[in-house]
């Protein structure tokens, strides 16, 4: 998932498509042990079927192979490695061999190449690296006094952290978390700082993230133990120098399609394949990527389906969802048309899990607002089944963090799971799903430490279940996202037509009967 830090919000555990799931197949929606078979509900035959191929222990074995192929080359699976180079092999390869229709498009991303990146504070140096689409400092840096923002629980999201503070020609420094770097950014400038140091908020350094789009500031990113040395040095003169060049690269993405099943109503499902550079990136997004391709696995290369599905295992996510915004951009109008809806999983098995469905709807009335007609409903699929099998859910926004961004954009409804990154886990929740209350969701969020220790096989199988189940139901039929009915209620409702056009007209000689197809 491409770093920012914006938390998701609660919503009442269990859905009205839930209710719904729930009084259709008498299950009460009750938490259910980790080893307990769960019952799923009434759906479709391939929907259920496949939910009960899809098994963990398939799943592991693929975060077992992106481990290795990281272990093989460097420790990372990062855009532009030979490990993820070995990544995008690996998963192509199962997918031809499971009979799909797999290319592999390149495109490019902006590297930034670091020219200069470090904070120095009255002769203390660290490490300070640029945030994607920050303005850079000049040659030199831009120096000021060291201004600490108080470390609460939202730092530097209100405007009143900054008030009182000599913030004018000063540094900002503000702890990670709560809010996104850009509203961060936002009212240090509006407080009138002259550069933003972000401190992170978990072990290692706060590299690969992303200002937003109209930052004003130098922003960048310095390690948890570099910020909580320069929390000391409030006051101290410090010089900031963040200066960068761009370089474009080529990468990949994996597109794999079913060869059966409507060309014009597709359901696509993706996942980010690329990691960080710091570590093999076994849940971010190992767990997403793995699940995706054990569902695609075991659905088949030629499945009984009405509608085609296409997978997708995109590059460059970490680098600013990079490879699905230029998949989604590079189709035509119709092309784009041709696809009924966008499912995501970025991050299925977070090792202090929260269960999270993108808020289609806008429930929440948090963040970004509603997606596109559609995600709603996709929303309560997956809130329903989960809601439905023992596992409450709660929203969160479409931030603009993964690779539904560019499909939204477009109009293509969309939804998903998310099992948390670095925000931290109420009390609340941790009562209801089970974890620590004040620890992240996970504590080796684009970090060293995301290895497969770093895996909640419970969350993974249950999110699994969720992927297969929904996907085969909208490969079936997506009449509640866009009005396309399956292909037998399609034929019966144009045998119908065709039977109300039909004009049966008496004659009065000898009382014959003759039927004539109305002109249309």
């Amino acid at each position: 998932m491409k770093g920012s830090s914006p938390m998701p919000s609660p919503r009442t555990p269990v859905r009205a498509g839930a209710l719904l799931l729930a009084a259709c197949t008498g299950l009460v929606l009750t938490a259910v042990p980790a080893s307990a078979q769960v019952q799923l509900p009434d759906g479709p035959a391939l929907a259920r079927n496949l939910t009960k191929k899809v098994t963990v222990s398939g799943i592991n074995r693929h975060l077992i192979a992106l481990q290795r192929l990281a272990d093989r080359n460097g420790g990372t699976r990062a855009a532009g490695t030979p490990g993820y180079d070995a990544s995008v092999e690996y998963v192509a390869g199962k997918l031809r061999a499971a009979g799909y229709d797999v290319t592999t498009p390149e495109f490019t991303y902006p590297v930034q190449i670091t020219d200069a990146a470090f904070a120095d504070a009255g002769g203390t140096r660290v490490d300070a690296f640029p945030m994607a689409e920050s303005p850079q400092t000049p040659a030199g840096g831009v120096t000021g006094p060291l201004v600490a923002v108080p470390q609460d629980a939202t730092p530097g999201c209100e405007a009143a952290d900054f008030a009182g503070l000599p913030m004018t020609g000063g540094i900002a420094l503000i702890r990670r978390g709560a809010c996104t770097f850009a509203q961060k950014q936002q009212n240090a400038a509006a407080a009138g700082a002259i550069a933003v140091l972000v401190a992170n908020n978990v072990d290692g350094p706060l590299t690969n993230v992303t200002v937003g789009e109209g930052a004003t500031l130098p922003t960048g990113g310095v390690s948890k133990a570099d910020g909580d040395t320069l929390f000391t040095k409030d006051g101290v003169s410090t010089t900031v120098d963040m200066r960068f060049h761009v370089e474009e690269r080529p990468s990949r993405n994996v597109i794999a399609q079913t060869k059966t099943g409507r060309k014009s109503n597709v359901v696509m499902a993706g996942a980010h394949l690329d990691s960080v550079e710091e570590g093999a990136g076994i849940n971010d997004n190992g767990s997403g990527s793995s699940a995706l391709l054990e569902t695609a696995l075991q659905l088949g290369g030629s499945p009984k389906v009405n509608n085609a599905v296409r997978f997708a295992w995109w590059g460059a996510e970490e680098l600013g969802l990079v490879g699905s915004t230029k998949y989604v951009q590079s189709l035509t109008f119709e092309q784009q048309l041709d696809i009924a809806l966008y499912l995501n999983f970025d991050m299925v098995a977070s090792p202090n899990a929260a269960y999270f469905v993108y808020d289609g709807d806008d429930s929440d009335a948090e963040g970004a607002g509603e997606g596109p007609y559609g995600s709603a409903q996709i929303e309560a699929a997956f809130a329903g089944f989960l809601g439905a099998t023992g596992t409450p859910t709660e929203g969160t926004d479409f931030s603009g963090r993964s690779d539904y961004g560019e499909f939204i954009a477009q109009g293509i409804p969309a939804g998903g799971l998310f099992t948390g990154a670095e925000g931290i886990k109420t009390q609340e929740q941790a009562d209801k799903w089970g974890g620590q209350a004040g620890v992240a969701y996970d504590k080796c969020y684009h970090a060293k430490c995301d290895n497969l220790g770093n895996v909640d096989r419970v969350a993974l199988d249950r999110n699994a279940d969720a992927i297969a189940w929904v996907t085969a139901s909208y490969a079936i039929s997506t009449e509640d996202i866009n009005g396309v009915p399956p292909k037998a209620n399609a034929a019966a409702a144009t045998a119908a037509k065709v039977a109300a056009r039909m004009v049966v007209i008496k004659t009065s000689d000898g009382g014959h009967a003759h039927s004539h197809a109305a002109v249309a």
